[in-house]
């Protein structure tokens, strides 16, 4: 009996950058079991502040005046906050001061981390904005009640300032903050192949990493050539939510959210992106194209290409149908601006893979076109 044909893995042929620093190996980890090649780049790096002794002076303060009410701006910080207080013996202390306090969470990540925690949240604001749980607190009045405001990695948001001149007294809790990329090396590679089309994804958990990844970008000269991949379609780069998007969106980069603020959601708008036939498909002669960074998908059937197989028919798709010279080619090689033979041979070994000539027709003394039929 014929064994049943074994379905190719969604993410096939895919590269994703991880450009975060939290949790990356999750995502890294989720990616891979859907066929995909994941790798970590984070821009920026979280670093600690659980041996701080400003940490533990401003949770000693809390305990011994509790706050009436406690801002939750991020979810790895305040489960860093809890954990530094069970490091310094002063959890089950904490637990009883903010037993009675009200809990505003800035979005779904502190909501979780706060229930995480054993606390109830009492507003969880829709925006994921500190703007939004200011104007929420400031519509009830705050004078005269003591506040603990987590604060996340880039620092002061506004909320001190503005809860302060409305009477309340403000207690700042700073669990992390933000550092150099662990290797800078691998952040500016991520932004090179983003731009070349050996990179198919990038995930972003924070906007001070979108930020510093753009940063990067720029100073690599990769931005156009993103944005241009963006733009089409044939990049996908996914954030977590509104705030982490903004500097991309500023940066008129094409973005895509997480339908919800996690990051099991980010790796699910990956998935469905390619799943839905929403990444870019041709109709060719000899099937249904849709291109990868590491080969093409043949109606749902992945074919690995070398890296230069890869380059042209990259191209040859981009154009839907145009015809590119010879000369245009070459420049998509690895080793931009080979002779017209290396294109020649590039485009046999194509056409073996692809199963014949149909693929890709010569144009005499003008050059290469891929045979499409219909566009998507």
């Amino acid at each position: 009996m014929t064994s049943p044909a074994r379905l190719t893995p969604v993410l096939a042929g895919c590269t994703i950058v991880v450009a975060a620093d939290r949790r990356a190996g999750d995502l890294v980890s989720a990616l891979e079991r859907r066929g995909g090649q994941a790798y970590r780049a984070p821009a920026l790096s979280i670093v600690p502040n659980e041996d701080d002794d400003v940490l533990i002076s401003r949770t000693h303060e809390l305990i011994a005046d509790p706050p009436d009410i406690v801002i939750v701006t991020t979810g790895v910080g305040f489960r860093g906050w809890i954990d530094a207080a069970h490091e310094n013996g002063l959890a089950e202390d904490l637990a009883i001061a903010l037993s009675g306090a009200q809990f505003v969470a800035r979005g779904p990540k502190a909501h979780g981390a706060i229930q995480q925690a054993g606390f109830t949240a009492d507003w969880v604001a829709e925006s994921e904005t500190s703007a939004e749980v200011g104007e929420y607190l400031v519509s009830d009045g705050v004078a005269g009640h003591r506040i603990a405001i987590q604060h996340h990695g880039a620092g002061a948001d506004g909320l001190d300032t503005l809860l302060s001149s409305r009477g309340a007294d403000v207690v700042s809790i700073t669990v992390y903050r933000w550092g150099p990329p662990p290797d800078p090396q691998i952040v500016r590679r991520s932004v090179v192949q983003a731009g070349t089309g050996e990179v198919d994804a990038v995930l972003f958990t924070s906007a001070p990493g979108a930020a510093e990844w753009v940063r990067d970008a720029v100073r690599a000269d990769s931005l156009d050539a993103i944005r241009r991949r963006a733009s089409s379609g044939r990049l996908l780069l996914a954030a977590v939510g509104p705030i982490t998007s903004a500097p991309l969106e500023e940066a008129r980069l094409r973005t895509t959210l997480a339908a919800r603020g996690r990051l099991g959601s980010l790796v699910r708008c990956v998935v469905d992106h390619y799943a839905s036939g929403t990444a870019p498909r041709l109709r060719t002669a000899v099937g249904t194209m849709e291109m990868r960074s590491r080969g093409v998908l043949l109606d749902g059937t992945f074919i690995p290409l070398s890296r230069a197989g890869a380059s042209v028919l990259g191209e040859l798709f981009d154009a839907a149908g145009r015809v590119l010279s010879r000369e245009q080619l070459c420049l998509a090689l690895p080793r931009g601006g080979e002779s017209a033979h290396a294109v020649e041979m590039a485009v046999a070994r194509l056409r073996e893979a692809l199963g014949g000539a149909g693929a890709i027709q010569t144009i005499v003394k003008r050059g290469y076109r891929l045979t499409v039929e219909d566009a998507r």
